[in-house]
C-alpha cells in the first residue's frame, strides 16, 4: 500500500516541464521567504513596534485583496505564459530596487512597506494564472498529487528560507538577503520562457476584462458551495494570521536574534510539510468538515499557547504543531475550490477565493498588530486563539462538501439555427431565451421545485433575469424565460454547463411530456426592414 501511494505522489515529476518548474519554484520561494524575514527584521532594526512589524504581512497580503479579481479575469483571457513572464520581470526589478536601497542605507519603514507591497502586487497578478496552468502541465488523474507536491515544495521553502535568511543576515546584512531574493526569480523565468504552451481554441467569443469579472462574481454568487469554502477560509485566516503576523515580535522576545526568528519560521514550515503528508490519510478516514474543524481547533490552541510560553525550544515545538494544522486547513480548502470550479472560470474563482483568503489575512494582521502594540502581544494572541476556536462553529451553517459535483464541460445544448443573412452581431442584445415545457398537472409542484433549483444554474452561467410562467389558458404549459445581456454572452452559455448539471436538467425534463421548445429573441432597437425576396435585415 505505501509503495503505491509513494509512486502516485511522485508520478507528476515524470513530466519534464512540471519537474523543472517545481525545482525552480523551490528556489524562488526560498528567496521569497528570505525577503519576508529580512523585511520583518529590518523593520525591527528601525525600532518599530509590533504594529509596524505586523504591517509587513499586511503589505504582503493586501495586494491579493486588491488585485486578485482583475488578475483572475486577465488570466482567463490572455496567454497565461506571457502574463507570468511579465509579472516575474516586475518582481525582479522591484526586488533589485529593494536590495540596492537597503545596501546603500536609503531605506525607511514606509519605503520598505511600499516596496514589499509592490513585490506582492506582482505575485498577486501572477497567482491565479500560476495555479490555473497546473491542469495544462499534468494529467487530470495527477492533478491532486501535483497540488500536494506544490504544497510540500512551498513548505520546504518555508522551512529552509527563514533559516538561511537568519544566518545570512547574521553573517552579512539584510540587503544581501534581498539580493538573493532578486536572483531567485531567474530559474522560473527560464523554465516558463522555454515552455511551449499549446494554443487554446475558443468555441465562444473572447470576454472583456469587465465582462469576465462580472461573470466570475455572478458564478460565485450562485455557487453556494464555493461561497461556503471562501467565507470559511477568510474567517479562519482572520484569526489565524496572528501567529505569523506577530512571530517576529515573539522571536525577538524569546531570543533577540534573527536566528531565533528563522528557527521559529523554519519550524512552522517543517510542521507544514508534516501536515501535507498527514492530510491524505486523515481525509480518507474522516470527512472534510471533521478534518478542517479539528485543524482549526489545534491552530487556535497553538496560538493561545504561544502567548504563554517564552523559551525558544518549546515555541519551536508549538510552531511545528501550528504549521501542520495550518497547511491541512489551507490545502483542504484550496483543493475544494479547484474541484468546484470549471475550467472556463477557474482562474477567476481562485482569484475570488484568494481575495477573501488574503483579505482575512491582511485585516487580521493589521488588527492583531494594533492590539499587540497597545495591550501587548499576549493579549493579541489570546484573543486570536479564542476567535479561531469560535470559528469552528461555522461548520454548522457553512458545512464543507465532501463530494463536489463533476464540473467537466457538458456542451450538449444545440446552437440556435439562424439564417446566415440574419445572423446577429456579437454585441446585439439583450437576448431573451424562452423554453416551453408541457407538464402533466399532477407533476406541476415537483416541476416548479426543480425549476427553482435550475434558476441558480441559469443565473450562474450568465442570465441576468429569470422567471417561470404558467399559461392560464393552457393548464399544462409553462414557459421559462431568462435574459442575457448580449448575443456573445449567450453563445458562451452553451459552453458553461457542466456534467454536474446533467442530473438536474434530466429531472426537469422528466416532468415534461415532450422535448422542451427553445426560442431566442433579440431586443429590436430598430424594426428590421425587409426587401421583397430577401431575408437580410437592413443596416441599423
Amino acid at each position: 500500500m505505501s509503495i503505491t501511494v509513494t509512486t502516485g505522489l511522485w508520478r507528476p515529476l515524470q513530466v519534464p516541464t512540471f519537474r523543472h518548474l517545481l525545482m525552480a519554484n523551490v528556489v524562488s520561494d526560498i528567496g521569497a521567504f528570505m525577503q519576508s524575514v529580512g523585511a520583518a527584521w529590518l523593520m525591527l532594526s528601525f525600532g518599530a513596534g509590533p504594529m509596524y512589524v505586523a504591517l509587513i504581512q499586511t503589505a504582503s497580503s493586501l495586494p491579493f485583496f486588491l488585485f486578485a479579481l482583475p488578475a483572475g479575469s486577465i488570466g482567463d483571457i490572455v496567454d497565461r505564459r506571457k502574463l507570468i513572464l511579465f509579472t516575474e520581470a516586475w518582481m525582479i526589478v522591484t526586488a533589485v530596487v529593494l536590495a540596492v536601497l537597503t545596501i546603500v542605507g536609503a531605506m525607511s519603514p514606509w519605503l520598505l512597506l511600499i516596496l514589499t507591497f509592490a513585490i506582492s502586487a506582482g505575485d498577486a497578478f501572477e497567482a491565479p494564472s500560476w495555479r490555473a496552468i497546473l491542469p495544462e502541465l499534468v494529467s487530470k488523474d495527477d492533478l491532486a498529487t501535483a497540488s500536494a507536491l506544490g504544497g510540500i515544495e512551498f513548505n520546504l521553502a518555508r522551512a529552509v528560507g527563514p533559516a538561511l535568511a537568519g544566518a545570512l543576515i547574521a553573517v552579512a546584512s539584510v540587503g544581501t538577503a534581498f539580493a538573493v531574493n532578486a536572483i531567485s526569480f531567474v530559474g522560473v523565468v527560464l523554465v516558463i520562457a522555454r515552455w511551449k504552451r499549446p494554443s487554446r481554441k475558443r468555441a465562444a467569443p473572447v470576454e472583456t476584462i469587465r465582462g469576465a469579472t462580472v461573470a466570475a462574481l455572478r458564478y460565485v454568487r450562485y455557487s453556494p458551495a464555493i461561497c461556503r469554502v471562501a467565507l470559511r477560509a477568510g474567517v479562519v485566516m482572520f484569526f489565524a494570521s496572528a501567529i505569523l503576523a506577530l512571530l517576529p515580535s515573539i522571536a525577538h522576545r524569546a531570543s533577540g536574534s534573527p536566528l531565533g526568528f528563522g528557527f521559529l519560521l523554519g519550524c512552522f514550515g517543517a510542521g507544514a510539510i508534516a501536515g501535507a503528508l498527514l492530510l491524505q490519510p486523515a481525509h480518507s478516514r474522516w470527512s472534510t468538515e471533521a478534518v478542517a474543524s479539528v485543524s482549526v481547533i489545534i491552530l487556535g490552541a497553538t496560538i493561545v499557547a504561544t502567548a504563554v510560553l517564552r523559551g525558544l525550544s518549546p515555541l519551536g515545538a508549538l510552531m511545528v504543531v501550528g504549521g501542520s494544522a495550518w497547511i491541512i486547513f489551507i490545502a483542504l480548502l484550496s483543493a475544494l475550490v479547484q474541484n468546484l470550479a470549471p475550467d472556463w472560470v477557474r482562474a477567476r474563482v481562485l482569484a475570488i477565493y484568494m481575495l477573501v483568503f488574503q483579505g482575512g489575512m491582511a485585516a487580521g494582521s493589521a488588527l492583531w498588530g494594533i492590539i499587540g502594540d497597545r495591550w501587548g502581544i499576549e493579549v493579541a494572541l489570546v484573543c486570536a486563539g479564542v476567535g479561531a476556536f469560535a470559528a469552528t462553529a461555522l461548520g454548522f451553517v457553512w458545512k464543507l462538501p465532501d463530494a463536489p459535483a463533476d464540473v467537466s464541460p457538458w456542451n450538449h445544448w444545440p446552437m440556435p439555427a439562424i439564417v446566415d443573412g440574419d445572423k446577429p452581431d456579437l454585441q446585439d442584445g439583450p437576448v431573451l431565451i424562452t423554453v416551453e415545457y408541457i407538464v402533466d398537472p399532477e407533476k406541476a409542484a415537483e416541476f416548479l421545485n426543480a425549476m427553482r433549483k435550475y434558476e441558480r444554474v441559469r443565473r450562474r452561467d450568465g442570465a441576468s433575469r429569470w422567471g417561470i410562467f404558467h399559461d392560464a389558458e393552457a393548464g399544462d404549459r409553462y414557459v421559462e424565460t431568462f435574459l442575457v445581456h448580449s448575443w456573445a454572452e449567450h453563445l458562451r452559455q452553451h459552453a458553461r454547463q457542466t456534467l454536474g448539471d446533467r442530473k438536474l436538467e434530466k429531472q426537469v425534463h422528466s416532468y415534461a411530456r415532450r422535448e422542451p421548445k427553445v426560442q431566442h429573441l433579440i431586443y429590436a432597437r430598430r424594426r428590421p426592414a425587409y426587401k421583397p425576396g430577401s431575408q437580410k435585415r437592413s443596416e441599423r
